[in-house]
């Protein structure tokens, strides 16, 4: 049997990214999937958002895997719109069982120097929106009896870095709210964890704005500029990690192989989070 067979997903972010990535290796094992994705541009990302048709591919993603889904375009800035979605797809796929609370954006600047409106539309959607996200689910989960709910946090979950203290802020919050979260639902056979990945190979790394903050002394950084210079960051050779190995981790906290599992973070992060790192050469 599949990991996570006739279960039921909630996944937010889905359109493309983690999410998208999520979605699908879930499906792979069995889940069916409720997709959500805002699927309309955020005024303070400097990248674009996803589209509506990328949301659609994931849906047929999840289909080529012979499970169903219910993809939704909604913000999980808005709690009445959540738990709408969120009620009509446990009425369509039968129930709730698991929850990837994942959408969030990316942006940059010094903290003095953040518009107001900046910093408060990353604090909405990365960490608000996760807590709206949770909110409109675990009624659905007390239910049930039982359930996971995955966070994503990210190293900047449990280290500061500069230019990202929104960003930071927002992560540590996430962590801060799964503890309280696998604190209350424990006695309900409810678990809750973070995933906190390194660079993830998304367009939230990879594009010119993201390269332009992180690198301001290079002239027209480009990818391979960024991987080679994230290379530092890691006790592996590499510059970031792939999606899936980010929905991996999140598979194991979501099956019953992780079933002891609560109130922790889970680090994928090529060895960026350990004390000391033997030179890459």
């Amino acid at each position: 049997m599949r990991r996570v067979e006739g279960k039921v997903a909630l996944v937010t972010g889905a359109a493309r990214g983690q999410g998208r990535s999520h979605a699908v290796r879930l499906a792979e094992e069995g889940a069916d999937i409720i997709a959500v994705d805002i699927c309309a541009p955020v005024a303070s990302c400097p990248y674009p958002m996803a589209t509506e048709d990328e949301l659609a591919e994931t849906a047929e993603l999840v289909e080529k895997t012979g499970r169903k889904v219910f993809a939704r375009t909604t913000d999980v800035r808005d709690l009445a719109a959540m738990r709408a979605v969120v009620a009509e797809g446990v009425a369509q796929l039968g129930g709730l069982d698991i929850v990837s609370a994942g959408a969030g954006i990316g942006s940059f600047g010094w903290s003095w120097e953040l518009s107001e409106e900046t910093w408060q539309e990353l604090i909405d959607i990365n960490l608000t929106g996760v807590w709206k996200t949770t909110t409109a689910a675990i009624p659905h989960l007390l239910r049930r009896g039982s359930g996971s709910i995955v966070l994503t946090s990210s190293l900047a979950g449990a280290n500061a870095y500069a230019n990202l203290s929104h960003y930071t802020a927002a992560k540590h919050g996430v962590v801060g709210l799964m503890k309280a979260l696998s604190v209350e639902l424990a006695p309900h056979n409810i678990r809750v964890n973070t995933v906190n990945p390194t660079n993830v190979d998304t367009i939230m790394i990879n594009n010119p704005a993201t390269y332009a903050a992180f690198f301001p002394g290079m002239e027209n950084p480009t990818r391979e500029d960024a991987q080679s210079a994230f290379y530092g960051m890691h006790g592996l050779r590499i510059g970031w990690v792939d999606p899936v190995d980010v929905s991996n981790a999140l598979l194991w906290l979501a099956s019953d192989e992780a079933r002891y599992v609560t109130g922790t973070s889970v680090t994928v992060d090529g060895g960026a989070s350990a004390p000391f790192k033997i030179p890459n050469g």
